[in-house]
């Protein structure tokens, strides 16, 4: 899990005679099931003992699906009621996560001050995803016959794709351009054609092709405005995306091809069968492949040259 210092595990229970007594109940019950801050992410969890320790209220909490060992005493800085609007946020700091985590890896001079919440994605970022599952499962132990807290789902980028996703970064976030809307073709467009290049190559597209495809526009259209833009692009998708209109009728290639980044991290939620996993991955890397294929037909070869209002200047992408 994180590396946070376990700073809650506290040695003193007593309260001092002068201090503040609090109320006589917790904001949190034993049994109940919690997020809780633990390093920089949030994990699901269960309070099984609380108790008040100097005139504060402490909870010992359980993190699902992680090893007894990672067990420990936390204050009510860290844990968060489990609703709707803590899981959104949950997701959002995931995401904030793989975009902070290159400045763990050495590059914290370049990267300094840039603490966003959008997606940034950089060469490493596969890379990083997948070490860092394997290395948690080994280091942390995940416990048996439980959902899998990081059940981590790989997707392959292409090389020349990751180029693409970088160009895409310095592009919007270093020299201020934007992708020019609509897009043509859409990504409903992009999807219309992988199916139609399936039947004619296959004979004919298996059904499961199709809904895949249809989850992928769910996706798209449900992740764009949380976890798909840069802070700079959020004024022209709210001037653009008017009368419930779907995104994935006016992105195109640029954007979707960010959401495959964040994919084993939005599949981590899904519980999906080991063998069903293992097929996903194969057609998702499939149509990666579509998209390479076509890379200089989906892609745009220059952005938009508009400088944006907010946020100007290079590293003020928050």
């Amino acid at each position: 899990m994180g590396n946070s210092s376990k700073d809650d595990s506290a040695t003193s229970a007593d309260a001092s005679a002068g201090d503040v007594q609090p109320s006589n109940s917790g904001v949190y019950s034993e049994g109940e099931k919690v997020l809780a801050y633990h390093g920089p992410r949030i994990y699901e969890a269960k309070v099984q003992k609380t108790e008040i320790r100097k005139s504060e209220w402490k909870y010992f909490v359980h993190y699902l699906g992680w090893s007894k060992n990672w067990d420990e005493w936390v204050g009510e800085d860290r844990l968060m009621k489990h609703t709707e609007e803590n899981v959104l946020k949950q997701l959002a700091l995931d995401k904030k996560q793989n975009v902070d985590k290159n400045v763990k890896s050495g590059r914290s001079t370049q990267a300094k001050g840039k603490t966003s919440t959008d997606v940034k994605v950089d060469k490493e970022d596969v890379k990083n995803n997948v070490s860092k599952g394997k290395k948690r499962k080994q280091d942390a132990g995940v416990e048996k016959g439980s959902g899998s807290v990081e059940k981590l789902v790989k997707i392959q980028i292409p090389a020349t794709l990751k180029k693409q996703l970088v160009d895409d970064w310095d592009s919007v976030t270093q020299q201020d351009k934007l992708v020019k809307l609509p897009r043509s073709p859409t990504v409903d467009e992009i999807l219309t054609k992988y199916l139609e290049y399936k039947s004619k190559k296959d004979g004919m597209a298996p059904d499961s092709i199709g809904e895949i495809l249809k989850g992928i526009r769910c996706y798209f259209d449900k992740a764009l405005p949380m976890m798909l833009l840069y802070k700079k692009e959020r004024k022209q998708y709210n001037d653009t995306i008017l009368d419930n209109v779907s995104p994935s009728t006016i992105y195109g290639a640029e954007h979707l091809l960010r959401l495959f980044v964040k994919l084993p991290e939005l599949l981590t939620y899904v519980t999906i069968e080991e063998e069903t996993l293992n097929r996903l991955q194969q057609k998702l890397l499939d149509f990666l492949k579509f998209l390479q294929k076509n890379q200089s037909t989906f892609f745009l070869s220059a952005y938009e040259g508009t400088k944006v209002s907010e946020g100007k200047g290079k590293g003020n992408d928050e």
